[in-house]
């Protein structure tokens, strides 16, 4: 059995899949990426330079090309950059991962009330259930989401779990860069 990417039904799940994918080719202890999402289609149509560039071939009418985009401040709070991105018309939707520690729900019960956020930041990083997680959500201008989540500890594309509901925070976060 190969560990490559599983096929996806649909072209939103197929694109966060293949940047999940991409990314963890990069390793772990990434910073933040972006991707705006275009058809593939349209831009085999209107920039074949580009299309031919990025080896896509004719046939891939309805798919969706992640490119990515210029690497994220390293030193900005991720909702105030989101805040500042407009994306043009011929970007059918964009892309975000990022590397996180998570707890299970078992363990917010223990998380310390009125703590700063870089006392919780803490308090998660030095709990003994942690656990590293890259995320990756996409959006489209019509709100369908989807999300791709690998966790540390499973580093395996056939362990990668897919659904549009796993983030929403953060798909919502993508959705606003679009109005």
């Amino acid at each position: 059995m190969s560990d490559a990417t599983p096929p996806a039904a649909r072209p939103l799940t197929r694109a966060a899949l293949e940047i999940d994918e991409y990314v963890a080719g990069l390793g772990w202890d990434q910073p933040a990426r972006l991707f705006a999402l275009v058809d593939t289609g349209k831009l085999l149509a209107n920039e074949p330079a580009l299309a031919r560039q990025l080896g896509l071939e004719p046939g891939a009418e309805g798919e969706l090309t992640p490119i990515e985009q210029e690497e994220l401040p390293r030193d900005a709070k991720l909702d105030e950059f989101l805040g500042t991105i407009a994306w043009p018309d011929a970007v059918a939707g964009c892309a975000l991962v990022v590397e996180r520690l998570i707890l299970p729900p078992s363990a917010e019960s223990q998380l310390p009330k009125g703590k700063s956020e870089r006392e919780l930041t803490a308090f998660v990083a030095s709990h003994p259930e942690r656990q590293e997680v890259r995320m990756t959500v996409a959006v489209l201008r019509d709100g369908t989401r989807e999300s791709a989540l690998r966790l540390r500890e499973k580093d395996s594309s056939r362990e990668v779990l897919t659904g549009p509901d796993l983030v929403p925070g953060l798909a919502d976060a993508l959705l606003t860069t679009f109005s």
